[in-house]
Protein backbone atom coordinates (compact mmCIF):
# COMPACT_ATOMS: atom_id res chain seq x y z
CA UNK A 1 0.00 0.00 0.00
CA UNK A 2 0.94 3.47 -0.73
CA UNK A 3 0.43 6.36 1.60
CA UNK A 4 0.52 9.49 -0.26
CA UNK A 5 1.54 12.58 1.10
CA UNK A 6 1.43 16.42 0.09
CA UNK A 7 3.85 18.22 2.43
CA UNK A 8 5.25 21.67 1.93
CA UNK A 9 7.15 21.90 4.84
CA UNK A 10 7.70 18.43 5.99
CA UNK A 11 5.27 17.65 8.67
CA UNK A 12 2.97 15.95 6.39
CA UNK A 13 5.57 13.41 4.73
CA UNK A 14 6.71 12.59 8.87
CA UNK A 15 3.26 12.06 9.57
CA UNK A 16 2.90 9.80 6.42
CA UNK A 17 6.15 8.40 7.16
CA UNK A 18 4.94 7.04 11.29
CA UNK A 19 2.04 5.91 9.29
CA UNK A 20 3.88 3.63 7.05
CA UNK A 21 5.89 2.41 10.07
CA UNK A 22 3.53 1.67 12.57
CA UNK A 23 1.25 -0.52 9.44
CA UNK A 24 4.53 -2.26 9.08
CA UNK A 25 4.85 -3.08 12.39
CA UNK A 26 1.70 -5.01 11.66
CA UNK A 27 2.60 -6.79 8.53
CA UNK A 28 1.12 -4.23 6.27
CA UNK A 29 4.11 -3.16 3.77
CA UNK A 30 3.46 1.06 3.39
CA UNK A 31 5.51 3.39 1.71
CA UNK A 32 5.24 7.14 1.83
CA UNK A 33 4.39 8.73 -1.83
CA UNK A 34 5.65 12.47 -2.44
CA UNK A 35 2.51 13.45 -4.49
CA UNK A 36 4.64 16.00 -5.58
CA UNK A 37 7.32 14.22 -7.10
CA UNK A 38 5.02 10.90 -8.33
CA UNK A 39 0.96 11.49 -9.27
CA UNK A 40 -0.60 8.39 -9.54
CA UNK A 41 -2.54 7.55 -12.62
CA UNK A 42 -6.41 6.37 -12.58
CA UNK A 43 -4.90 2.55 -13.09
CA UNK A 44 -2.63 3.06 -9.92
CA UNK A 45 -5.65 4.45 -8.10
CA UNK A 46 -7.43 1.38 -8.69
CA UNK A 47 -4.87 -1.30 -7.99
CA UNK A 48 -4.50 -0.07 -4.83
CA UNK A 49 -6.11 -1.98 -1.49
CA UNK A 50 -6.80 1.25 -0.55
CA UNK A 51 -6.35 4.92 -0.95
CA UNK A 52 -4.36 7.16 1.62
CA UNK A 53 -3.73 10.30 1.57
CA UNK A 54 -2.17 13.12 4.08
CA UNK A 55 -2.82 16.56 2.43
CA UNK A 56 -1.17 19.84 4.08
CA UNK A 57 -2.82 23.35 3.70
CA UNK A 58 -1.33 26.26 2.96
CA UNK A 59 -3.03 29.61 3.50
CA UNK A 60 -6.24 27.67 3.91
CA UNK A 61 -6.25 25.30 1.26
CA UNK A 62 -4.70 21.80 0.59
CA UNK A 63 -1.76 21.44 -1.89
CA UNK A 64 -2.45 21.91 -5.20
CA UNK A 65 -0.51 17.96 -5.83
CA UNK A 66 -2.97 16.27 -2.68
CA UNK A 67 -6.21 17.91 -5.28
CA UNK A 68 -5.12 16.57 -7.89
CA UNK A 69 -5.03 13.20 -6.56
CA UNK A 70 -8.59 13.84 -4.98
CA UNK A 71 -9.64 14.78 -8.89
CA UNK A 72 -7.51 11.60 -10.08
CA UNK A 73 -9.74 9.32 -7.40
CA UNK A 74 -13.45 10.73 -7.48
CA UNK A 75 -13.30 10.09 -11.25
CA UNK A 76 -13.03 6.28 -11.11
CA UNK A 77 -15.65 3.94 -11.23
CA UNK A 78 -14.97 1.11 -8.71
CA UNK A 79 -12.93 3.24 -6.15
CA UNK A 80 -11.10 1.65 -3.22
CA UNK A 81 -11.65 2.84 0.13
CA UNK A 82 -9.85 6.30 0.60
CA UNK A 83 -8.48 7.33 3.88
CA UNK A 84 -8.04 11.32 4.56
CA UNK A 85 -6.57 13.56 6.93
CA UNK A 86 -5.85 16.98 6.93
CA UNK A 87 -2.75 18.19 8.27
CA UNK A 88 -3.29 21.76 9.36
CA UNK A 89 -2.45 24.50 11.87
CA UNK A 90 -6.28 25.03 12.95
CA UNK A 91 -6.39 21.24 14.13
CA UNK A 92 -4.29 22.57 17.35
CA UNK A 93 -7.77 23.94 18.70
CA UNK A 94 -10.01 21.44 20.71
CA UNK A 95 -13.02 20.48 18.18
CA UNK A 96 -10.77 21.55 15.34
CA UNK A 97 -9.07 18.43 15.29
CA UNK A 98 -11.75 15.58 13.85
CA UNK A 99 -12.98 15.67 10.38
CA UNK A 100 -16.82 17.04 11.19
CA UNK A 101 -15.00 19.93 13.26
CA UNK A 102 -12.49 20.64 10.95
CA UNK A 103 -13.75 23.16 7.90
CA UNK A 104 -10.73 22.67 5.56
CA UNK A 105 -11.73 18.80 5.52
CA UNK A 106 -15.58 19.09 5.39
CA UNK A 107 -14.77 21.47 2.79
CA UNK A 108 -12.64 19.11 0.79
CA UNK A 109 -14.91 15.62 1.07
CA UNK A 110 -18.06 17.75 0.19
CA UNK A 111 -16.67 19.93 -2.44
CA UNK A 112 -15.53 16.67 -4.27
CA UNK A 113 -18.47 14.17 -3.29
CA UNK A 114 -16.31 11.91 -1.68
CA UNK A 115 -17.04 9.51 1.35
CA UNK A 116 -13.66 8.15 3.18
CA UNK A 117 -13.83 5.47 4.92
CA UNK A 118 -11.51 7.09 7.60
CA UNK A 119 -10.92 10.69 8.17
CA UNK A 120 -8.60 12.84 10.42
CA UNK A 121 -7.30 16.17 10.82
CA UNK A 122 -4.15 16.66 12.63
CA UNK A 123 -2.28 19.57 13.83
CA UNK A 124 0.80 20.27 12.12
CA UNK A 125 4.42 22.29 12.95
CA UNK A 126 4.52 25.90 13.43
CA UNK A 127 8.60 26.79 12.72
CA UNK A 128 9.09 30.83 11.81
CA UNK A 129 12.44 30.54 11.93
CA UNK A 130 12.22 27.93 9.06
CA UNK A 131 10.15 29.76 6.59
CA UNK A 132 10.93 32.26 4.58
CA UNK A 133 9.93 35.87 4.47
CA UNK A 134 6.81 36.39 3.29
CA UNK A 135 5.49 32.68 4.48
CA UNK A 136 6.81 33.97 8.10
CA UNK A 137 4.68 36.90 8.20
CA UNK A 138 1.58 35.70 6.47
CA UNK A 139 1.76 32.92 8.86
CA UNK A 140 2.26 35.10 11.76
CA UNK A 141 -1.02 37.19 10.83
CA UNK A 142 -2.87 34.28 10.22
CA UNK A 143 -1.97 33.11 14.04
CA UNK A 144 -2.26 36.84 15.30
CA UNK A 145 -6.01 36.54 14.19
CA UNK A 146 -6.96 32.95 15.19
CA UNK A 147 -4.94 33.59 18.85
CA UNK A 148 -1.69 31.84 17.45
CA UNK A 149 1.81 32.24 19.24
CA UNK A 150 3.30 35.24 16.85
CA UNK A 151 6.84 35.59 18.37
CA UNK A 152 8.96 35.05 15.34
CA UNK A 153 11.48 32.54 16.70
CA UNK A 154 8.48 30.52 17.81
CA UNK A 155 9.20 26.28 17.09
CA UNK A 156 6.21 24.25 18.41
CA UNK A 157 5.07 20.55 17.20
CA UNK A 158 1.53 20.22 17.92
CA UNK A 159 1.14 17.03 15.90
CA UNK A 160 -0.76 14.62 18.23
CA UNK A 161 1.21 11.50 18.01
CA UNK A 162 -1.22 9.00 19.89
CA UNK A 163 -3.99 10.55 17.77
CA UNK A 164 -1.69 9.53 14.58
CA UNK A 165 -1.05 6.24 16.14
CA UNK A 166 -4.45 5.68 16.89
CA UNK A 167 -5.00 6.41 12.89
CA UNK A 168 -2.59 4.35 12.23
CA UNK A 169 -4.49 1.48 13.79
CA UNK A 170 -7.95 2.29 12.16
CA UNK A 171 -6.08 1.91 8.77
CA UNK A 172 -4.20 -1.31 9.29
CA UNK A 173 -8.06 -2.83 10.71
CA UNK A 174 -9.18 -1.72 7.74
CA UNK A 175 -6.44 -3.10 5.38
CA UNK A 176 -7.06 -6.52 7.29
CA UNK A 177 -10.97 -6.25 7.14
CA UNK A 178 -10.90 -5.87 3.21
CA UNK A 179 -8.10 -8.35 3.20
CA UNK A 180 -10.30 -11.19 4.78
CA UNK A 181 -13.07 -9.98 2.67
CA UNK A 182 -14.72 -8.07 5.60
CA UNK A 183 -15.09 -4.39 4.30
CA UNK A 184 -13.44 -2.46 1.55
Amino acid sequence: MQIFYASRDGQSRKIATHIAGRLAARGIPATPTDLATSQPSAADLAAQPMVVAIMSIRYGKHLAEGLQLVETFKDLDAPPPLVLASVNLTARKPGKDTAEGNAYLRKLIAKNGLAPALAAAFAGRLDYPRYGFFDRHIIRFIMLITGGPTDPTTVVEYTPWDRVDAFANDIAALAEAGRNGQGG
